[in-house]
């Protein structure tokens, strides 16, 4: 069950049939404009160093062993998938120095934002997938992340491309899983229809909780949020953003 809040509507013509196909590409391009000297060489010195590999042979990834640099490891650790331009990554890994941050953005022109960011700060908390994130999400342990945010993902607004929206039905067992007890899953979205959409696929899950109780709830951002270039646009062009946050029920 979810909180008390009224339930934006399911989109028209989406799936109800249960859970959405696994096999789906939910990202698009890998690379915009032609990177910089600086960027490029930022790619080849400081990513291998922040880079998460898959070890070989299926094997698990334990979350609070990829931070050797933080004096006796972090309190527990967060990710957020598809960081964009990392403003909002970088700037939560400044304000909580305590916190593992685990980034995963396909966009290769997004990663060397971000890795601007963490040389400029100097922040050794975080890390990055700098592609697909479902292989690492399969590789982390049960309630190993303390939060996960999805921000601004591409919408797939095409009725036939809905499938490849990261929200789904299996995503968020997925998420659930992962989650602590208590912790959270933040999702923002400018678009009126994903937001339904995942209010819609929360709701039928048996392991989040919406408690929002007025669209106070859900149209302020979360505490601490620096905002977003993108988030900026929308707002500029009249969009209005919308921020859901669900907890994992206890096990």
């Amino acid at each position: 069950m979810i909180g008390r809040a009224d339930v934006p509507p399911e989109p028209e013509g989406s799936d109800e049939n249960g859970p959405e196909e696994a096999e789906r590409a939910f990202f698009g391009r890998r690379k915009g404009k032609r990177l910089r000297d600086a960027q490029e060489t930022r790619l080849e010195t400081l990513l291998p160093a922040l880079r998460i590999d898959l070890p070989p042979g299926g094997g698990r990834i334990d979350p609070l062993t990829l931070f050797p640099q933080m004096k006796a490891g972090p309190d527990e650790v967060w990710l957020e998938i598809g960081f964009g331009g990392g403003e909002h990554l970088a700037a939560q890994a400044a304000a909580h120095p305590r916190i593992g941050f685990i980034g995963a953005e396909a966009f290769v022109n997004g990663v060397v934002k971000l890795l601007a960011d963490v040389e400029a700060r100097g922040l050794d908390n975080v890390r990055v997938r700098d592609g697909d994130v479902a292989p690492l999400l399969a590789r982390l342990p049960d309630a190993s992340l303390g939060r996960i945010s999805l921000l601004y993902p591409d919408p797939w607004p095409k009725r036939r491309q809905r499938k490849r929206r990261f929200v789904s039905d299996e995503s968020l067992a997925q998420i659930a899983r992962l989650l602590k007890d208590g912790g959270t899953f933040r999702f923002a979205s400018d678009i009126d229809d994903y937001a339904g959409w995942t209010l819609a696929r929360a709701a039928r899950s048996p392991d989040l909780h919406w408690d929002a109780t007025s669209s106070r709830d859900w149209l302020k951002p979360f505490p601490g949020w620096p905002g977003t270039r993108y988030e900026a646009k929308a707002i500029a062009t009249g969009r209005r953003p919308t921020y859901l946050e669900f907890v994992r029920k206890p096990r």
